[in-house]
């Protein structure tokens, strides 16, 4: 009999104050352990259509298994600017390669530990093809469809925050 020896490699982060200073390197395991502050870097991805792209995590993540998402993201690396961390996520999770723009940065209670989280945007130009490991379906809604869904469907507590102040950011731009 073959025995697997499942190896998890735990990311570092920076540990960051209530002002998004950096106030040392841990482990994320550690972060979100304790409850301390570290970066997260999220991408609204939209079509030239104007739709949202939505996903639902993999049964086996560690992270909301099964739930959707309304943006592509995860943590950012010790030294790595918010933008190049959300363009990163984007490639490894959807196989899109665009920088992402970013929009604005707020401080979230929400999900297994407060981090801030660093909204940015992409107009998705080309096929998007999902890591099978970490995506289990993904659409295109339009937003009265995302807005519906985000009542409807099982969401990351992140995404309803994060489309609140998403909308909200676009209505003042208007």
């Amino acid at each position: 009999m073959v025995s697997a020896i499942v190896c998890v490699v735990d990311e570092l982060v920076e540990r960051v104050d209530e002002r998004d200073r950096v106030q040392g390197v841990v482990s994320r395991r550690e972060a979100v352990q304790r409850g301390w502050l570290h970066r997260i870097a999220t991408t609204v991805c939209r079509d030239e259509q104007g739709r949202f792209l939505v996903h639902q995590r993999a049964e086996h993540m560690s992270r909301f298994p099964g739930q959707f998402e309304a943006a592509v993201g995860g943590a950012v690396g010790v030294g790595e600017p918010y933008e190049q961390a959300a363009s990163r996520e984007l490639g490894e999770e959807m196989g899109v390669r665009a920088p992402a723009r970013f929009l604005f940065k707020f401080l979230s209670r929400g999900g297994l530990s407060p981090h801030w989280l660093g909204v940015h945007e992409v107009v998705v130009r080309a096929s998007v093809n999902p890591a099978p490991r970490e995506v289990a379906w993904y659409g295109w809604l339009t937003e009265s469809e995302l807005r519906r869904s985000l009542r409807e469907w099982r969401f990351t507590s992140d995404s309803r925050e994060l489309c609140d102040r998403y909308f909200a950011f676009r209505a003042g731009r208007e």
